[in-house]
């Protein structure tokens, strides 16, 4: 029932550790917020915890530092998981997610080229350098409100990280192809297919939520593009599915987002450990599901936010070993390392691994499949 006393302790605890806030206003302020929060009795025991912090400040934070947790602002079952998945890197991953991510734009290569818009944007007074591996990607010096983008509002510009927009070169849909985007909101991968092949025979958006198909909507509108959005569960086609295969299928499944926590740090306090295995059900269940919906020949890519092998490539190599038609595709890792080798990602057996920050990218997984058949 005293939560609201707590977080105005945790508040005035971060204006005296990493605010510039005078220490005397610091306190001051957090004292006060007892009395907004009609709970008096709150201000002396707010009073003595910050200033206890402030005479102490030095002997308390020493014993943070000796705890792995604060020290590393991760929580101890991701760390473990970290440090058994990736004992070389797992450091540079925690480092990664405590940093802001910077802002990386897609060019929508319909309307203008990368080179082309970078002058816009310098013209603005925005500095910006192309993103590495990425056909049309710029990351900015600094980000800035969307509004100040160029030609934001008419449709030459998206926000979207350069991990992200591997997806719609590696699925290399070519002209005519019936293409599924599976679990398609927010949509930036749906724009980019049709921003990079204008003529694709049809792209079919499919989203569980009605609300965030809404915003993809929005979204292809400012674009300039069209697609068939179906509000559906991937795991049961038959409840959405007309019945007419996919040349490619993209697949974006959900996951624990341990790739993009510099984006959204509340994933270290809102993911549990528990989590991981219902992700990883759900995530071989749309597996299983969406291969049927493939014509003999075509691709399915299957990416996540993930760093944890649970979700990734330990997920492809069960899948293999069940479904005998499908081949992991002997041209993805020759494609990827094009791109990515020496600027981003590991080969994992199984699929390709972008840890965070390598390359200035989110943590990626992706990996190709080939359903083979007459």
């Amino acid at each position: 029932k005293d939560r609201d006393v707590e977080l105005a302790a945790l508040l005035g605890l971060f204006q005296l550790g990493w605010l510039r806030t005078p220490d005397h206003a610091a306190v001051a302020e957090t004292v006060a917020l007892a009395t907004a929060l009609k709970k008096p009795w709150a201000r002396g025991l707010l009073n003595a915890l910050l200033r206890r912090y402030l005479r102490e400040r030095e002997a308390l934070e020493a014993r943070v530092a000796q705890n792995e947790e604060a020290a590393c602002d991760h929580p101890h079952w991701l760390l473990a998981r970290l440090r058994v998945a990736w004992p070389d890197h797992w450091q540079a991953v925690v480092t990664a997610g405590n940093t802001p991510a910077p802002m990386t734009l897609r060019v929508n290569t319909r309307q203008t080229d990368r080179e082309r818009y970078r002058e816009s944007l310098a013209a603005a007074g925005l500095a910006a350098h192309p993103a590495p591996g990425t056909e049309a990607g710029l990351i900015l010096a600094a980000p800035v409100e969307v509004g100040r983008l160029p030609g934001f509002a008419t449709g030459q510009v998206s926000v979207q990280d350069g991990a992200a927009q591997l997806a719609a070169p590696l699925l290399d849909a070519r002209a005519g192809a019936r293409v599924l985007d599976a679990c398609a909101a927010p949509g930036g991968k749906t724009a980019h297919l049709l921003e990079r092949e204008p003529v694709l025979a049809e792209v079919v958006a499919l989203d569980r939520s009605a609300a965030r198909l809404a915003a993809l909507e929005a979204g292809l509108q400012r674009l300039g593009l069209r697609a068939t959005t179906l509000a559906g569960d991937a795991t049961e086609p038959a409840s959405w599915w007309d019945g007419r295969p996919f040349d490619r299928i993209l697949l974006d499944a959900p996951c624990s987002a341990t790739g993009v926590i510099r984006r959204h740090p509340d994933i270290k306090l809102l993911r549990r450990e528990t989590d991981i295995a219902a992700l990883a059900a759900t995530q071989q269940a749309l597996l299983r599901q969406l291969w049927p919906l493939l014509k003999p020949g075509g691709i399915l890519l299957y990416s996540t936010c993930s760093v944890l092998p649970e979700e990734n490539a330990r997920q492809i190599e069960q899948f293999l070993q069940q479904c005998p038609d499908a081949r992991f595709d002997a041209d993805f890792l020759p494609a990827i390392r094009a791109r990515l080798d020496g600027v981003a990602g590991h080969d994992t057996g199984h699929g390709w691994q972008i840890l965070p920050g390598e390359g200035e990218m989110d943590g990626f997984f992706y990996a190709r499949l080939v359903r083979h058949g007459g």
